[in-house]
């Protein structure tokens, strides 16, 4: 499959048309941002990496009945995937408390939370992705209300089901961040899921295995992401 005209580039990954006007290459690039892109620089290999996680996991959750736009990957940088509407509304979904909810709501970061909470914001970078509800959403008209039920079961489903693959892995779910699109009429789940939107500790250490390396300059960044690789992959 032949890359054509480039018809996206964002903080993680460009798209490009082929002949086939239902397929895209979407390829992984090695750039890192952090705090709304105000924080930039290169992970060595991680678009490698998260290419060849982010097949892995889609076939996994696949195989499971979730849909998604993941196709065959192509190459090490590059996977063809299904050519989908992206509903700008991003879906967090918190097992431990970390990052955006501990600042949110001032608890400390590490407690597990009883039940997992489920979070929606809105996707414009301008307004750094603020954090909304069902309302907000049909007010934007980003989504209609039988579309969030369906983003809404895909994501706990979605979760249980990543929960039980890194534990077997040896890595803890802290949370993920999922974006899902409109393809043929249908929500699937697009994207990627990896250490760049996926917050993983070392269950025995509570080591962090993600980008949380490279916002909070923990170092190790890149050995980090080859760990999960390593473990994910065996």
């Amino acid at each position: 499959m032949q890359k054509l005209k480039q018809i996206y580039e964002g903080k993680a990954k460009k798209l490009y048309e082929t002949r086939d006007k239902d397929l895209l290459i979407q390829e992984f690039k090695d750039d890192a941002t952090a705090f709304d892109a105000t924080k930039r620089g290169t992970i060595l290999n991680k678009g490698i990496i998260n290419n060849k996680l982010s097949e892995k996991i889609f076939k996994m959750l696949s195989r499971s009945r979730i849909p998604t736009h993941f196709v065959k990957r192509l190459s090490d940088r590059d996977m063809l995937i299904k050519r989908v509407h992206i509903v700008p509304v991003e879906v967090t979904m918190r097992n431990i408390v970390a990052g955006g909810m501990s600042k949110l709501l001032g608890l400390d970061e590490g407690i597990v939370l009883k039940e997992p909470v489920f979070e929606y914001h809105y996707k414009e970078d301008k307004l750094h992705d603020p954090l909304v509800n069902e309302y907000h959403i049909l007010a934007l008209k980003a989504a209609t209300l039988k579309e969030l039920d369906v983003i809404k079961k895909y994501t706990f489903r979605i979760n249980g089901l990543l929960k039980k693959f890194f534990d077997t892995k040896g890595l803890i779910l802290v949370d993920f961040k999922i974006e899902f699109g409109r393809y043929n009429g249908r929500i699937i789940l697009a994207d990627e899921i990896s250490p760049d939107t996926c917050r993983l500790w070392d269950k025995k250490t509570k080591e962090k295995l993600d980008k949380d390396r490279f916002r909070r300059d923990l170092g190790n960044v890149e050995e980090a992401y080859q760990e999960v690789l390593r473990r994910v992959m065996d």
